[in-house]
């Protein structure tokens, strides 16, 4: 459930090399000697573009980089924002009475870009994983199913409208990145990324999208899932393999997983109802501790085939599978090919109703 980024970004590549950027600050009632970074987020090892201190409400900063990315500008202990800069000369006007959001940059069109990005798409953003965690809990709410998919079709709308506006900016390739997770429909992720320029898509971000398309591909609808083997309750090995021939359900899972116990409710009603048309269910488990792990599927009646290597996180399956949160699921056809993802409760029944026709 982020955050963000023509005919000027052209001529970044070959400018890069001998330009710099600059950044002038002239902040209201900013205190002399307060301590002004720029750091490089995508780094992500502490270090700085560079440093100074204020002198009468301003500050200097400069530094080559090796192309526009996001930067965070931190001024004193309280003022932090992300920036979206190239090697380019900016000016920034504001006051520290004023969230430093809103401070007033001027001189670059990357930022101005991604400021409009955060300004409309970060709301929004908030809200759909407020709804998501609302839906977790309350499943079945139809008012509240309509309005994350209504909430969800907007930002998509704004996503499109966004990259045909800046189709060579490097702010378009992220703010595909930033809303990847919001379907699983592959081509549509293709057919965005095919309508930038090779300005954008040759960027560090443009890189970035290439890999997301191929992790989203392999494990898209339709594709085949890959096979695996991980100890049983029992400590013997398991693998999906054994499983061609039948619709199988796998659902990654925990103890301590407050969604994951609930959905299990609906789970064990489906696998009742279906267990004998062909379909039953392999759950991996992001367990650590043995002990919890059968409690749980004992407690919640899973009476079905259970693996886990008990290292959390670091599940050798779920790593495999690009796990970054729980539940999730996949419905595998008897030829091992991905039917469907992340499916649930009365959407799950539905699915298998449709498969065998009852």
């Amino acid at each position: 459930m982020k955050r963000v980024f023509v005919f000027a970004f052209l001529f970044l590549p070959f400018l890069g090399i001998s330009q710099k950027l600059t950044l002038t600050g002239n902040i209201d009632g900013l205190k002399d000697g307060t301590e002004v970074k720029l750091a490089n987020l995508q780094n992500n090892d502490g270090s700085f573009v560079d440093q100074t201190k204020s002198v009468r409400g301003a500050f200097v900063l400069k530094g080559r980089l090796e192309e526009p990315t996001i930067l965070g500008l931190m001024v004193g202990d309280s003022l932090k924002t992300a920036v979206f800069l190239g090697n380019e000369h900016v000016r920034v006007d504001g006051s520290v009475t004023q969230d430093i959001d809103d401070w007033k940059y001027t001189g670059s069109a990357l930022q101005n870009q991604f400021a409009a990005f955060q300004k409309f798409f970060t709301p929004n953003f908030q809200k759909i994983n407020t709804l998501a965690q609302y839906l977790q809990m309350a499943a079945g709410d139809d008012s509240l199913k309509f309005e994350f998919e209504n909430l969800v079709n907007t930002v998509q709308n704004d996503v499109d409208a966004f990259i045909a506006k800046y189709p060579a900016s490097p702010v378009s390739a992220m703010v595909i990145l930033s809303t990847i997770s919001l379907t699983d429909d592959v081509s549509l992720i293709k057919k965005r990324a095919n309508a930038l320029q090779p300005a954008a898509m040759n960027s560090a971000f443009g890189g970035h999208l290439k890999q997301a398309i191929i992790d989203a591909t392999f494990l898209s609808v339709g594709s085949m899932a890959l096979d695996f083997a991980q100890a049983d309750t029992l400590g013997r090995s398991v693998s999906l393999a054994e499983f061609r021939g039948k619709y199988v359900l796998v659902d990654f899972w925990a103890s301590w997983c407050g969604p994951c116990r609930r959905e299990n409710h609906n789970l064990v009603k489906t696998f009742k109802r279906f267990k004998n048309n062909n379909f039953t269910v392999l759950g991996v488990s992001l367990d650590e501790d043995k002990d919890k792990w059968l409690a749980a599927i004992k407690k919640d009646e899973l009476k079905w085939t259970h693996v886990s290597d008990l290292k959390g996180w670091e599940n050798e399956v779920a790593q495999k599978y690009r796990i970054t949160a729980i539940p999730r699921n996949l419905l595998l056809g008897p030829d091992g090919k991905i039917i469907s993802k992340d499916i649930h409760g009365d959407e799950l029944e539905a699915k298998l109703e449709e498969l065998f026709g009852k």
